[in-house]
């Protein structure tokens, strides 16, 4: 038993756990920061957010060393419980959650509040990892590729149905690990299309070509469409004379169409793009009929849901999305300038980030984050008082710990000897890594404000214990990797 210690403590990534401690004790002092009043220093209070937040830390190293102490095939072997487990609290946290701020995904136990979403997480990766090291799996097989997208997709559902559709998004990151894991690129580049399509269309919807009545936001994605069925055809049949066949009749039609509703009849050339949507699509499903060759049709399909894709973006926007939501994509968007309201916060952080300078005003000598000009300060834009009170260096400094342990996370789980561990390795640099980029993003006005916490700084002890667990499993994997 001594042996089996003495092997294990030599055989984990001391480096990782450096790195975490560092993190954490940084995320510490920016939380004494951002919720330091005057009058009252005292960090070690536990009625204070600094306190509390010190409890949590202690107590993430308690998990984080039960973890390294128990058998790493534990968490092959009950990795399918856990996740059912981690369902079952998440559908029953839409019942009994009280409603705060609109969102029910907050479960009261005593004085404690836990956030379900953030632990299901590490479920998740758990349950990805097991099914895609089970015996004869393809994720080139549809069934297979079908059982992964219900993996990732139930919690999804079950966390917006929660009302949290921030931390919904995240799951999102694991489909870095299918591509990884082999997933075609294609599938990825739809997602970029949709993403594209959305901003697009959402951001020129009510602009127009010069004084036409051609809406812009149409015009420019029905154009992308052709574009991007013609770039297909190429890329996997590689006929140059049926691309010519597309891209040709579409620039000369729409062409003549531009001349006749200049000088002739105003008319919205966005019909003529349908037409050439369409008629692209037939010719496809024809040569499909005619050959034999599937990927004829599926660029044809991908063409029509392109086309059903936009005009449900217009839904989606005005009539999913919370009005709270649209008014943060509008303001990302450059659509709507709301510096009092949906935009206080970022402008506000932007200020905070600015005063800071190269070196900072010093810790606790921020003015913005002192003052309260910043709300959520110390949790979803606790980044901003790193920039107030550390300048650029301190800010830069914590982006190369990040870099540096996400660097050396894939490191690990390229070294893995099964599936299991590097598929989990995977899902856990996905994870830090989707949360670092819009997190940051919404520090700095780049990406929409959607909520989610950056790990191991922002106040709350489900992030933290969160994303000390999904560290600490994988660390516990890896030490036992010679065994496997």
């Amino acid at each position: 038993m001594a042996s089996r210690s003495i092997s294990l403590w030599k055989s984990i990534d001391w480096v990782a756990i450096i790195i975490y401690l560092l993190l954490i004790t940084c995320g510490w002092f920016s939380v004494c920061g951002a919720s330091y009043d005057y009058g009252n220093p005292d960090f070690l209070d536990f009625s204070t957010r600094a306190g509390k937040q010190l409890v949590w830390i202690v107590c993430s190293f308690g998990i984080g060393f039960v973890l390294l102490m128990l058998e790493d095939k534990l968490f092959d072997m009950f990795s399918y419980f856990i996740y059912i487990g981690m369902l079952l609290l998440l559908l029953v946290t839409i019942f009994i959650a009280p409603d705060v701020k609109g969102s029910r995904s907050w479960l009261q136990l005593g004085p404690v509040s836990l956030q379900p979403a953030e632990f299901a997480k590490f479920a998740t990766a758990l349950a990805l990892a097991k099914y895609m090291n089970s015996y004869s799996f393809s994720i080139n097989k549809l069934r297979h590729f079908v059982g992964l997208l219900a993996i990732i997709m139930v919690p999804m559902i079950l966390i917006i149905m929660q009302r949290e559709t921030g931390s919904a998004l995240v799951y999102l990151a694991f489909f870095l690990v299918l591509y990884r894991e082999g997933m075609s690129g294609t599938v990825l580049f739809l997602g970029l299309c949709a993403v594209l399509y959305f901003i697009i269309g959402i951001r020129f919807s009510e602009l127009f070509i010069a004084e036409t009545p051609t809406p812009l936001g149409e015009f420019v994605v029905l154009c992308l469409i052709l574009l991007f069925t013609a770039s297909m055809l190429w890329v996997y049949q590689r006929k140059w004379l049926l691309v010519r066949n597309i891209l040709g009749v579409s620039v000369l039609t729409l062409g003549l169409s531009f001349l006749v509703s200049e000088y002739v009849y105003e008319f919205n050339l966005v019909w003529i793009l349908w037409a050439l949507c369409i008629g692209a699509a037939c010719y496809l499903f024809y040569l499909y009929l005619s050959q034999r060759f599937l990927s004829y049709a599926l660029i044809g399909l991908f063409t029509i849901t392109s086309i059903g894709f936009l005009y449900s973006c217009d839904y989606v926007f005005n009539k999913v999305l919370e009005p709270h939501q649209q008014i943060r994509i509008k303001v990302v968007l450059g659509m709507e300038e709301d510096l009092s309201g949906a935009g206080y916060n970022v402008n506000q952080s932007k200020i905070a980030i600015g005063s800071g300078g190269l070196t900072g005003k010093g810790f606790l000598n921020g003015t913005q984050t002192k003052l309260k000009y910043v709300p959520e300060q110390d949790t979803d834009f606790i980044f901003c008082t790193v920039g107030e009170e550390q300048g650029f260096v301190g800010a830069s400094i914590v982006l190369l710990l990040f870099l540096i342990l996400i660097l050396r996370l894939i490191a690990l789980s390229e070294r893995q000897h099964g599936t299991f561990g590097r598929v989990y390795g995977y899902s856990v640099v996905s994870i830090f890594l989707f949360h670092l980029f819009i997190n940051i993003g919404m520090v700095l006005g780049l990406t929409p404000v959607i909520g989610i916490p950056l790990p191991f700084f922002s106040y709350g002890g489900s992030s933290l214990w969160g994303f000390s667990i999904l560290l600490f499993i994988f660390l516990r994997i890896d030490a036992g990797r010679s065994r496997r």
